[in-house]
Order: C-alpha cells, then structure tokens, then sequence
C-alpha cells in the first residue's frame, strides 16, 4: 500500500469516526425544547422545576430554564411604573439533553402540560430562534403604556410642537403613539406623537 493510499483510508475512517460521533452527539446533545404551561404559572414552573432537578439530581441533563420576559413602563396619572411582561404567556424554555429520565422530570412538573411536538416525541427548537427570544428579553426596548383615550387634552412636551396642546383623535396603543389636532397659527392641524412626546392635562 502506497502512502497516498493510507492516508485515503486514514482519512475515510476519521470521517467514519466522525459521523458516529456526530451521530452520538446528536442522541447527547443539549437542545432547547419549548414547555406548554398553564397559563400564569410560567413563573410557579420554572422553580418546580428547578427544585426537581436538584432533588432529582438532573442537573447533567437539564440545564436551564427560561421564561422569557420584557420590561413595559407605563404612566398612569402621570406617574411612571415598571412591570416585567412575558413575551410568550403559557410557555417555558428548557435547554436539556433529552432522555427518558429527562423528559419524566419536565413533563411531570406540576403545571407542565405537554412539551411542544408530538405527544411521544418532543421537537427541539432551533438555536437561531432560541436565540432571539432571550436577545429579545434581555435588550427589549422599552414598551410605553399610557392610559390615554380619544377626546381628552394632552400637552407636547417635546419636539417640534413642543407646548402646544393637542386634542387626541386616535390612539394607537400597539406603537406607543397618537394622532391629536393641534391649532398651529389658528388651524387644525392632524399631527402624530409618541407616549413619551406628552403629557395628560
């Protein structure tokens, strides 16, 4: 056998080894599964949870879990309040390599009631999605609620129209903005703001 043969087989059998360990790597990966819960007990889940894994001794097989939340700021009567928000109400992440032990231990959580997939077996989550979820929750931007409605008096308090006073027409709560007729030099003009832009009178 010449030497350019054996490195031919040397390097045929490397990638034999490679693809069974891939192929086992694959049976012992760690992968993130989505976790049906009732809903508001997304919180209650994550720390019956992470109680069972330490009592269960799981910890090599699950990892973390995650509720994915973001912060809302709102004003209310002028005043700012912070609350956090979940991004998806009813479901909890778990990064874990899954077995038979691991799933029992998820799956008979008080408050769990099914994995995300079929009911034998659950379908792993892409990473890239994964993710953004958690990208989303720890850099949200801030959601601005404002308990403002069609008819009352706000004043500017920014921007170009700053110190006039608009009489809102619209609000649109989903973007954090409103539309207002402001007397500009006599007339009625239509002009869109943002929550932060104003101010209740």
């Amino acid at each position: 056998m010449t030497e350019k043969d054996e490195n031919i087989v040397n390097e045929e059998m490397t990638e034999e080894s490679k693809d069974e360990a891939k192929s086992s790597d694959k049976k012992n990966q760690k992968r993130w599964y989505i976790v049906h819960t009732y809903s508001g007990y997304e919180n209650k889940v994550k720390s019956n949870l992470e109680k069972r894994i330490e009592y269960m001794n799981m910890a090599d097989k699950i990892f973390r879990v995650e509720v994915p939340q973001k912060t809302v700021t709102q004003i209310k009567g002028g005043r700012k309040q912070e609350k956090e928000e979940k991004i998806f109400p009813g479901y909890v992440l778990v990064e874990m390599i899954m077995d038979e032990d691991s799933w029992y231990v998820v799956r008979h959580t008080a408050g769990v009631t099914k994995f995300v997939g079929s009911a034998k077996k659950p379908i792993p989550a892409k990473e890239s999605e994964i993710k953004k979820i958690i990208h989303r929750s720890t850099t949200q931007t801030q959601k601005v609620e404002m308990d403002v409605k069609v008819g009352e008096k706000v004043r500017i308090i920014s921007g170009p129209f700053a110190e006039f006073v608009g009489d809102i027409t619209e609000v649109y709560p989903d973007k954090a903005k409103l539309r207002a007729m402001v007397s500009i030099f006599g007339r009625e003009t239509p002009v869109e703001l943002e929550y932060k832009q104003i101010q209740k009178l």
